[in-house]
């Protein structure tokens, strides 16, 4: 039934009947309408689960977000990869789990597909996004995310086929300190089966603990928790003994009636508000939660709130706070002495504890007189009806307040309000939920949803409707697993821009919980089609036609930039190794070796925040920087199947990607600098012929398109935008081309990421609001109203680096030489005392990849220092402004230059890139000043330098501030010290000379004297040798006798020839 549907031929069938047969021809018309859009589509979707990291591979094995810890088990594979692109000295861990994916089809087999899909070519693409950390003073603000390949793995189970029986994809599902909550899209690599995009939100669970059983056990439950806080475990938010592994009861001597939550974190932290009766009512209990801590504040902090207003008896009714003005909106229940009650809107100011009265409530809800809303300036009339305000709610992006109860007021100042007259004073709200990109849900008391679109006066009824009789008709029909005749919803939410419902089924007397899209789109469109439609003629057939409302049939967007610079979104990129087995599939020890990949990529991006800059600007030039030039050698072992391991680990595998391409839709959020502009264009082909002329002064006719565009900015003041028109006749079509452009007035300067300001512009088609769909395969898409919040300040993953590199090319061009430390650092080089210093820096993009160098001002400072890097101090205020100051007296000065610029007090020197450079000083009160040397070679010294833009730099929002050692070596010595040195030196020469000369005039006579001396005592040795022979030779035997006679004729032979040697004497003596 894809074309047009029609009756059968006969007699013209009565109105009634047609009526009564209409529903069900409209059920099964839109049915296959919807089936003809997808009809070359199979319905297959995507099912991911989680596996411990030593549960790969066993069938129907799920676990739960628990474990935190990382795997230290893949070091030891990566030692055996020898001849590989990586360093096995590194460490090398593994994330606890794995993301285990499969896919179905519509009565097919699951198994069966999945081989299918692996012999197609089939892989799941995996986008990890990690949700930005709210501590920024302990974590990074980054927007983070990796993309991932899935590999194919067998089964455990025993199988009889020849290659497999089962089989499924697995991922590693990494974990980043400072975020619990990763957002999981799940895409085809395009080969195979067309699979439709998956979105799932994994969070880790920190409300689990282990029992004496080691079983995991949810904990949230087990008390009544109505004054009582449990933040739960989160080891990679905090140390482990500082969140709440139990309930802590907190306001304990408050009866707590009402809790307010807050959507949006601010200054590193997340916040509650509690609404108390008895003695303190009028007060708001303001709740910080700050890792894994709770804390609160009674607010205001001196007189109530009732004391403020004037009145006797008053009640807070709701709360909501507005974090970027540190403003509560407080929603007041009044009561006179004349017993009369009335509402109040009031503004309280949590830094300066001042209030304020925004807006008196009518009394009475108005009358609209048919009108679709009226604004409130108390001259209307009013009906019989009272108002009952139950709640306010703020959008910080487009500053849209919605005050509701049993009606609905909207204001976008706080102080002028809209009455919306389509939602009936007969019911009462029970509560909404806000997308805060332009869309709104409510719930009244009676289980009701409706539905609004911020900026349009419009109130939709999504339940009960004609809309959801058709769409239940259908899912009952196609038998859906997430729908039944008996439910009950639970609540309504938002994750991101879709509307989900928790519904509680009853099937068989089963229970079952289940969260299932609210299809805004698909009931908007049911209901348009049930209440516009026609039966025209056509020859002897009735014809059904449904009327279009929609000023235009086609909407496109173009020129859209780039995304990354706008969104600051960092995305790297990680394929699995490739194993050497040809059938392609994966074993353990691959797949823990990409989890060890994946660990070091994201490794390399946390630790590359050094401040002297890369040669090259990217976190993983220094995994490959000494592996590129084998990298064809690597390629040659693998091709031959001998890479060590049986895996090949390719090096262009895992990058940071920085050109990603826009999805032909508007970014889910911009980020502005100082002046910067974000462009795109809208092209709409209109219904028919929808061009007028019109005589201009000047033209004789100009073409006028009734298809218009209107652009909706929250702080006109701070944002402008410009729309140019470009009729396109020939096409029957109109280009918009829209840019938006900071005005550089509304912020002043911040650290990058760090307390930005909110806004957000609204593009809509006018009167398109709720009536223009787009079909696509993956369900209807509303058009014509887009939504893009805006964040003005510096823009998170910019920072400043010392360019080390042009700076030491410059210095050697500058001053003709250059002289390094004795011991080289290749991290930190040195530079010479005597040498004039000139500094570069670079601004650096983490986002898109951009370096260049810092044109702004800055001040640079020296605030710490040591001749060591053991002795290292940090100076205090005082000594940064006597080492620093043009202005100093002391003679402390360490450096001076010879810009004329400086700050408006005149305390410092402001520089540039086109400064002239630092010359070193060390004056005498320096610290710099008179060190000892620590060996042969010539003081050293280590600066800690401080660069910052703040204050002085108008280019940019941001405040840089970059920190860094400077090493300096070629000090001079002190004058005295070199004094003293010097006489010491010649003290030392002379008394050296000296003693060379006496050495020289003295040795022979030294020489003269020990030779005579040496001859005496050899005489006295041969007299004393004398003596005793002859006394022993009268009292010997026959023996004695002949050495008696031999020691007489050595006698008379000495005596005779005294120019022998005595030595000659002496040998023959001892012969």
């Amino acid at each position: 039934m894809c074309g047009p549907a029609m009756f059968p031929a006969g007699p013209r069938w009565p109105r009634v009947r047609v009526l009564q047969v209409l529903w069900a021809l409209l059920a099964v018309l839109l049915a296959s309408r919807r089936l003809c859009a997808i009809k070359d589509f199979e319905e297959c979707t995507w099912q991911v689960v989680l596996n411990e990291f030593k549960r790969v591979g066993e069938n129907g094995a799920s676990d739960r977000f628990f474990e935190q810890e990382l795997v230290d088990t893949v070091g030891n594979l990566f030692h055996m990869l020898v001849d590989s692109p990586i360093d096995p000295s590194e460490k090398y861990l593994g994330f606890p789990y794995y993301l285990k994916i499969n896919y179905s089809c519509e009565q097919k087999h699951s198994e069966d597909l999945v081989r299918m899909g692996h012999l197609t070519g089939l892989k799941p693409v995996v986008l990890v996004t990690f949700q930005s950390p709210v501590n920024f003073y302990r974590w990074k603000i980054e927007q983070l995310q990796i993309q991932m390949e899935a590999a194919p793995f067998r089964s455990k189970e025993s199988c009889m086929a020849e290659e497999v029986c089962s089989m499924s994809w697995y991922t590693p599902m990494p974990i980043k300190n400072g975020s619990v909550v990763m957002r999981v899209d799940v895409s085809s690599n395009g080969l195979g089966t067309f699979i439709p995009d998956e979105r799932f939100q994994v969070n880790i669970n920190g409300f689990l603990k282990r029992n004496q059983d080691n079983n995991i056990q949810f904990t949230v439950g087990d008390e009544n928790q109505l004054v009582y806080y449990f933040t739960g475990t989160y080891t990679t938010l905090y140390e482990r003994n500082r969140g709440s592994g139990s309930w802590v009861r907190v306001l304990a001597s408050e009866c707590i009636k009402k809790l307010c939550p807050v959507y949006f974190h601010s200054n590193g932290s997340e916040y509650i508000m509690a609404l108390t009766t008895g003695k303190h009512e009028g007060f708001v209990h303001f709740g910080t939660i700050k890792d894994g801590q709770v804390s609160f504040e009674m607010l205001p902090r001196q007189w109530s709130v009732c004391e403020q207003m004037g009145v006797t008896t008053c009640s807070i009714i709701w709360s909501d706070y507005i974090a970027g003005e540190y403003t509560l909106l407080l929603l007041v229940e009044s009561e006179y002495e004349n017993a009369s009650k009335r509402f109040q809107v009031a503004s309280y100011n949590t830094a300066s504890d001042d209030l304020e009265l925004l807006y008196r409530i009518p009394e009475f809800i108005p009358e609209a007189r048919g009108l679709e809303f009226l604004m409130i300036l108390g001259t209307e009339s009013y009906t019989n009806t009272v108002m009952a305000p139950k709640g306010i709610s703020c959008n910080p992006y487009n500053h849209l307040i919605f005050i509701w109860g049993n009606f609905l007021l909207q204001s976008s100042n706080k102080k002028n309000f809209i009455y919306l007259a389509d939602f009936p004073k007969e019911l009462s709200i029970k509560y909404m939920t806000r997308s805060f990109r332009g869309a709104v849900a409510i719930v009244t008391e009676t289980e009701e949803i409706w539905y609004l679109l911020e900026g349009s006066y419009r109130v939709y009824r999504l339940f009960p409707s004609k809309g959801w009789k058709v769409h239940i008709s259908l899912q009952l029909m196609q038998q859906s697993s997430l729908y039944a005749s008996n439910e009950t919803m639970l609540t309504l939410f938002y994750e991101g821009s879709k509307l989900y419902q928790l519904v509680y089924l009853m099937n068989n007397q089963k229970g079952q919980l289940v969260k299932r899209l609210m299809p805004v789109e698909q009931l908007l469109m049911y209901q348009q089609h049930t209440s516009h439609y026609d039966l025209d003629r056509k020859g002897g057939y009735l014809m059904l036609s449904f009327t279009n409302f929609c000023p235009f049939s086609v909407m496109r967007l173009r020129n859209l930039p780039g995304p990354q610079r706008y969104t600051r979104q960092e995305r790297y990129r990680a394929r699995p190794p490739r194993v050497l087995e040809r059938s392609g599939f994966h074993n353990e020890n691959s797949l823990a070796i990409y989890q060890g990949l994946i660990y070091y990529l994201l490794w390399l991006h946390s630790v590359y925040d050094k401040p002297y800059a890369d040669p090259v600007h990217d976190p993983t030039w220094r995994w490959w920087e000494k592996n590129k030039q084998d990298q064809d050698y690597y390629f040659f072992l693998a091709s031959n199947w001998r890479s060590a391991g049986g895996v090949f680990i390719e090096m262009d595998s895992y990058e940071k990607i920085y050109n990603l391409k826009s999805a032909y839709e508007l970014p889910e959020r911009i980020f502005l600098d100082k002046g910067t502009e974000y462009s795109f264009a809208i092209f709409l082909s209109a219904q028919s012929h929808s061009f007028r002329t019109m005589a201009e002064l000047g033209t004789v006719f100009q073409l006028h398109s009734q298809v218009d565009v209107g652009v909706v900015l929250a702080d006109p003041g701070c944002i402008e935008a410009s729309v140019k028109q470009e009729v396109l006749i020939n096409r029957n079509a109109v280009l918009f081309s829209i840019t938006l452009k900071d005005k550089k007035v509304c912020y002043d300067q911040g650290i990058s990421g760090h307390h930005l300001m909110k806004s957000s512009m609204t593009v809509n088609v006018v009167g398109s609001s709720g009536l223009c769909f787009q079909e696509t395969h993956e369900g209807a898409r509303m058009q014509g109203n887009l939504m893009v919040p805006v964040f003005i300040g510096c823009p998170p993953g910019k920072r400043l680096a010392f360019d080390i590199t042009y700076t030491l090319e410059y210095s050697r061009l500058k001053n003709k030489h250059y002289f390094d430390c004795v011991q080289v650092d290749p991290e930190m080089p040195c530079f010479l005392f005597r040498d004039i210093f000139y500094p570069f820096f670079l601004i650096q993009d983490l986002v898109t990849g951009d370096s260049g160098s810092f044109q702004g001002s800055y001040v640079l400072l020296v605030v710490g220092g040591g001749p060591t890097l053991d002795t290292l101090k940090d100076y205090n205020k005082d000594e940064i402004y006597r080492f620093n100051s043009p202005l100093d007296k002391t003679n402390s000065l360490i450096w001076t230059t010879r810009t004329k610029r400086t700050t408006k007090d005149s305390a410092f020197h402001i520089m540039s890139h086109e400064s002239p450079g630092i010359e070193w000083l060390c004056l005498e009160n320096a610290p710099c000043y008179d060190n000892v040397p620590q060996g042969i070679f010539a003081p050293e010294f280590f600066f800690k330098v401080l660069v910052s833009n703040r204050g002085v730099d108008t280019s940019t929002y941001c405040n840089y501030q970059l920190t860094f050692l400077l090493h300096i070596h070629g000090l001079p010595l002190s004058p005295k010290r070199a004094l003293f040195i010097l006489m010491v030196s010649v003290s030392v020469f002379v008394g050296l000379v000296i003693f060379y000369i006496a050495f020289c005039l003295l040795w022979p006579l030294v020489v003269k004297g020990c030779t005579m001396i040496r001859w005496k005592i050899n005489d006295i040795i041969a007299s004393e040798s004398y003596y005793t022979y002859a006394s022993i030779s009268g009292m010997s035997s026959m023996q004695s006798l002949r050495r008696s006679r031999m020691g007489s004729m050595f006698s008379s032979r000495m005596t005779e020839d005294k120019a022998e040697p005595k030595e000659a004497v002496e040998r023959q003596l001892m012969t």
